[in-house]
């Protein structure tokens, strides 16, 4: 009768409580943390991560703290020097000014890194939250924001930078719209639309699976889910693509400064002292050298970064 009596009832189940992700959440937190993890550890083993983010990290102390690597004022030129080789007074020579060219990359390095660090910022803000709203929500919805995409990226990135930056004029002295934060602007502006369309990917592959089903089902609110369960697992890829882009909008900085459209002087920047030096190159190479192979560097470790960061996060590349 006990036997019997006990085969027949009910064993007691946990469920979570209702509106929390419970398990849903739990199972969410831990994928991320593990993942992570496993993408730190083959991280650290990864040569061509540990130079790129040292260089990466030797120049970010470059730019924040440039009077420890030279006490010459960048803007303090002398035409008796111009255009004379490198030497132990100078490591990198003069310019056709008879500036330092040592002490004007060092300082220059700020500005190439400031721009670039913050277009790419916004760029992924602006682009990870339409691509969200677009993945998530779809619909009218999506087919706005992607048709609206569409239409930006028709426009070619370094023509649509220099359409905006010769149209916007001071209303004042009527000079075109230069400096930082104007080149800032017309880079955040035209460089957000491709990682839009990654995290819109992202997004509409994560919001389809078992653990968001779940976390739905228990009454999960949007908010939560989309904080707690998608972004956490959609978020990736737009971290790589940001990586990868911030080397290509240092590059595109110093394109528009070569240009004359971006950073003016008396700012200094790498583009600026490689539009400078272009017009003498025949009389003296060091001017245009030393400024281009810090820009390249720079572009080449960022990408580099970005490759790696990319094979460790993604499992299908292990």
């Amino acid at each position: 009768m006990s036997d019997s009596s006990a085969s027949t009832m009910p064993t007691a189940v946990d469920v979570p409580p209702s509106g929390d992700g419970g398990n849903a959440d739990n199972s969410g937190e831990t994928r991320s943390r593990s993942l992570l993890q496993d993408a730190i550890r083959d991280l650290v083993r990864r040569p061509i991560f540990i130079v790129s983010a040292g260089v990466i990290l030797f120049l970010c102390v470059i730019a924040a703290f440039p009077g420890l690597f030279t006490s010459v004022d960048p803007r303090s030129c002398s035409l008796s020097n111009s255009l004379q080789s490198p030497s132990s007074e100078a490591w990198f020579g003069y310019d056709a000014r008879g500036c330092d060219i040592y002490a004007r990359v060092i300082h220059g390095t700020r500005t190439s890194i400031v721009v670039g660090v913050l277009a790419t910022v916004g760029s992924a803000i602006i682009g990870g939250l339409f691509g969200t709203v677009a993945g998530y929500l779809g619909g009218w919805m999506d087919t706005v924001i992607s048709r609206g995409i569409d239409i930006f990226l028709g426009l070619p990135f370094l023509v649509g930078a220099i359409v905006i930056l010769n149209v916007f004029r001071d209303p004042e002295t009527g000079s075109r719209v230069g400096g930082i934060w104007g080149v800032l602007a017309a880079l955040t502006l035209l460089g957000w639309m491709s990682m839009a369309r990654i995290m819109r990917s992202s997004v509409i592959q994560a919001k389809q699976a078992d653990y968001v089903t779940a976390a739905r089902s228990l009454g999960a609110s949007t908010s939560r889910i989309v904080i707690r369960h998608i972004l956490p697992n959609a978020v990736t890829p737009l971290i790589v693509v940001s990586t990868i882009s911030l080397g290509v909008i240092i590059s595109a900085e110093a394109t528009l400064s070569f240009l004359g459209v971006g950073v003016q002087p008396p700012t200094i920047s790498w583009g600026v002292m490689v539009s400078e030096s272009l017009g003498r190159v025949r009389e003296s190479l060091h001017p245009l050298l030393f400024p281009a192979t810090f820009v390249s560097v720079t572009v080449l470790a960022f990408i580099m970064l970005g490759d790696a960061v990319r094979d460790a996060l993604d499992p299908k590349l292990r």
